[in-house]
Order: structure tokens, then sequence, then C-alpha cells
């Protein structure tokens, strides 16, 4: 295999890196992924849509100001502005290739209101499959494409670097063995980290592994403490949680407690649809207080919901639970990182050689709590820039002999047993709310579950735990979805993105073990 490979190899098969591939076309380019095309990542699963300003009276200046209110005060505002600049011809190029957005009757898109938007600008599909149907055309658009090849079943473990580049990427394929795939341009494209705790919406894949191994590698991670946790996902016992999209807040679903009382008037005077941190922590903290929560859809879609939300309605259906007529159980659960590797305006990295795209890099447009539906279109948006600059960029070879392809030995029970205490670690103490003695033991526990962990991938999640929980200690303020019950309040002082080194991670490590 590793003599025709491509030069250009992309770790991922999800949005960002599916559609970074098309936009390399007729480049010849190799994707790695861990599942089929199609169904690999988060992005399967998103709900809501793109978020795109294509509602007549709406502007890109509209959305970006948008994003950069609900950001916290870190938001990169030029690359968001770009980026909502550069929304709807994104938008278009997912139309042409077939995905089949929701139309008014004249033919135009027809956006749905979410949490923290001023317009209705969420662009989306049957209400709530929008991830599910983009994927779907995706996938149909790579089977048509000769230029790219896909691996699937192949889960990266670790950058291979030289001179500092990288210069391939060594990975196990479904039957054990073990690849060194040597390339010219390397493309993280891993998505997020929402499997490092006990709750999350996110699919198994998303472990961190994309961030570990670049920070490894010596990249530098911006903004890895800001972890969005959504505040609606259906709490049902399932493993990911399914979600209960925010678009139903916004066609005018109610959160309430038990006794039916709509408890974050009391908190925000949006209500259900102030920002999600917001909304987040006050569902913690009525499920904490004993009152529980609810989402109340019976007026708003009712007997609608099998055709207006039927991702939604089948989850709850399959709990038993019929939202036309019952409350939603919900409880919030970690879905998105704003941080990860860090990148320029164009996805390049730290390193020469990587490029990073997605839900695995940290542009600066997310800040400290991203805008609703900001995420898809941040892998449309960056994927085509990280395209564009990978085949502008001129490499120069460099000499790499691989291993031979090699049997690894299997993972040993500990290493899993030390990912599930992991998870409920990082639920507990890095979790909605925070405070500096939960992080700093959490810092501490993960410190020592590494000096014990064999597996190379249970050691990835546990570097990226560390990496978040470290950033997160460092940060002694309250910032998005950042919340320090010790640091409450937001510290002007503070208003900048964070950046950190793995070196310098362990060193907070070895600090506060000392």
């Amino acid at each position: 295999m590793r003599e025709d490979l491509p030069s250009i190899i992309i770790v991922g098969g999800g949005l960002a890196g599916v559609f970074c591939a098309l936009k390399l076309a007729p480049t010849p380019v190799a994707i790695f992924a861990p599942t089929p095309i199609g169904i690999s990542g988060a992005s399967f699963w998103a709900q809501g849509g793109i978020a795109a300003a294509v509602e007549e009276g709406d502007t890109p200046e509209n959305h970006a100001n948008d994003t950069v209110a609900a950001g916290g005060g870190i938001v990169e505002r030029d690359i968001a502005l770009g980026m909502a600049r550069e929304a709807r011809a994104r938008v278009e190029d997912l139309a042409a290739m077939g995905t089949p957005f929701d139309r008014s009757v004249l033919g135009g898109f027809l956006p749905s209101q979410e949490a923290a938007h001023s317009r209705r600008r969420i662009v989306r599909v049957q209400g709530d499959v929008a991830g599910r149907a983009i994927m779907d055309t995706l996938a149909k658009e790579v089977a048509r494409t000769p230029s790219i090849r896909v691996f699937e079943g192949y889960f990266a473990q670790e950058i291979v670097m030289r001179a500092g580049r990288a210069i391939g990427v060594r990975a196990r394929d479904n039957d054990g063995m073990i690849h060194d795939m040597p390339c010219a341009a390397l493309i993280l494209a891993t998505g997020g980290i929402g499997h490092l705790y006990r709750v999350t919406t996110n699919p198994l894949e998303a472990r961190g592994i994309g961030v570990a191994m670049a920070a490894r590698a010596g990249a530098a991670i911006a903004d890895a403490e800001f972890v969005q946790f959504h505040p609606t996902a259906i709490d049902i016992d399932a493993d990911p949680a399914p979600l209960a999209t925010e678009a139903l807040r916004g066609e005018g679903a109610a959160i309430v407690d038990r006794n039916g009382r709509r408890f974050l008037l009391d908190i925000d005077p949006a209500g259900e649809l102030a920002p999600r941190d917001i909304v987040a922590r006050g569902v913690f903290a009525s499920i904490e207080a004993g009152n529980g929560a609810f989402l109340d859809a019976r007026s708003a879609v009712g007997a609608e919901f099998p055709t207006r939300f039927p991702t939604v309605y089948g989850s709850c259906v399959s709990a038993g639970i019929d939202p036309s007529r019952q409350l939603i159980p919900i409880a919030p659960a970690a879905h998105y990182h704003m941080g990860g590797v860090w990148t320029d305006a164009r996805g390049r990295t730290s390193l020469d050689g990587l490029w990073a795209v997605g839900e695995v890099a940290s542009t600066g447009v997310h800040g400290a709590n991203r805008l609703a539906s900001n995420s898809l279109l941040e892998a449309i948006v960056f994927g085509a820039r990280v395209a564009a600059d990978v085949r502008a960029t001129p490499v120069s070879p460099v000499e790499w002999r691989p291993q031979a392809d090699r049997i690894e030995p299997a993972p040993r029970e500990r290493d899993f047993a030390a990912i599930e205490e992991l998870r409920d670690l990082m639920s507990a103490n890095v979790g909605v709310i925070r405070s500096g003695a939960g992080l700093t033991a959490a810092v501490r526990s993960i410190r020592r579950m590494m000096s014990h962990a064999r597996d190379i991938e249970a050691h990835n999640m546990l570097t990226t735990s560390l990496v978040v929980a470290s950033a997160a200690l460092a940060r002694r303020e309250s910032r998005g979805a950042h919340f320090r019950s010790d640091f409450p309040q937001s510290d002007a002082a503070l208003a900048r993105r964070s950046h950190i080194t793995l070196d310098a991670v362990l060193r907070i490590a070895d600090e506060v073990a000392a």
C-alpha cells in the first residue's frame, strides 16, 4: 500500500476532511478514517444545520457580530468575518453536489432560528437531519472522484516528525496491524474530544486523538480549556446521548423543571435562547438541585414532531417517550471543543507540513463559546482554505525509511479501566462547573494514569485530557463555556486566547504533583 500512496494524507473522514479532499481534486489524496465515509465523525450526527446569511436583510457582518458576541470576548474578529463572508458560497457548493437543503416555495433557502443568532440563518435539511444528509451527499461525491482514495478502519496514533516537519503518520488498522505512511502534506481532521467525558453527544471516535498527536509532535494548542456542553442532550442513559436540536427551542420549545417552571428566565431574559453556556449551567444546576430539567415541545411542535424533527422523535420513541405529548428529559453533555490545534487563517499549524481543519483545529472563530451551527460552517470554509493552501505550497522531499508493517499487542484491560475512570473524572472535575480544587485533583489523577498506560491510544486520550484540565486550571476566571466556581467573574486582563504546548502542560502537572 505504502509505495503508491498519494503524497497528501487526510486523517479523518468527517465533513472537514472529506470536503477538503473534494476541494483538492484532481490532486491525488488519501483519506484514512476509523469508520466508513458518510457515517464518520460528529458531522453525521449534526442536527441543526449550517449558519449562513442567506435571508434577505441579513449580512455576513451581522453573522460575524453574533459570532463575536457569543464568543466571550476572545473571537478573532477578522477570521470570523472572513468565514461569514465565505459561508454562502460554501453552502452553495454543498447544494450543487446535491445536498437537499430545505427550500421555500420560491426555491430559496429556508433558514431557521437558533440561540444567540439575531436572524434566521440556519440552513438545514428536513428540520434535524442536516449532518446525515450532507455526509450522504459527500460520500456519493467521493465515490465518483477518482483522485480520492479512502482507507477505512484506520486509527491514527502518531505523527512522524523529521527536522521539525511532519512527514508521515502511524496508524493501526482493524486487524491490529501498524502502518507507517509517509506524506508531503498531512492534514488532521480527526474531530473532537467528547468521549473523554462520561456524557457526550459525540461518536466513539471523538476521543481527542488529533490534539494529542499534534501536541506530542510539538504543535501549539489553543483555547483547550473551552469545552461546550450542549444543554439539551436527551437523558435516557445512552452513549452517546442523542441530541434534542437547538432548533426546537428556536421554534418555541421551552425548558422547564419537574413542576413546569421555566427556570431559565431567572438566569437570563433570553431564557431558552440564551447562549449555550448559560443554558447548560442553568440546566445542570436544576438537575443538581433535584428539580430535574425537561424540554417541553408539546405546544411548539406537537403532532408535527415525526415530520418536522424525525431524528429527535425517533430517539425519544426508542426510549418510550412521545415528545408530542410528553416532556423530554434533558441533561448537559460534552458537545464541542472550541480549542484544539492552533492554526492560522489558512489552516496551517505551528509545525511545517501539518495542517488541521474542523473541530480538531482552533482557528479563533469560536472564542470561548461557539455560536450555534458555526461548526459545520467552519469545517467547509476552512476545508476549502486548507485545500487551496496545500495545493499552493511547494514541499521538498524528506528522507524516511518507514518501519515494515507490524502487529501491535492488544490493549491491556487496565488501559480500558483507566479510560472509564478518566471519563468519570473529566465529567466530575473538568465539566460544566469547575473549581481549582477539582481541576488540581484531575491533573494529578490524569498524570498518574499516564505513567501506567501502555496502549498508545489510551495514552493519547489521557494526554488530551491533561491538556484540557491544565489549561482550565491555568485560566483563573470564568469566560464563555469555561466556568470556575472559585473565580465566577470574567477578568478583563485575561480577555485573550490561550496557547500552550505539551511541555508547558507537563510542567503544570509536575508543579501540581509536587
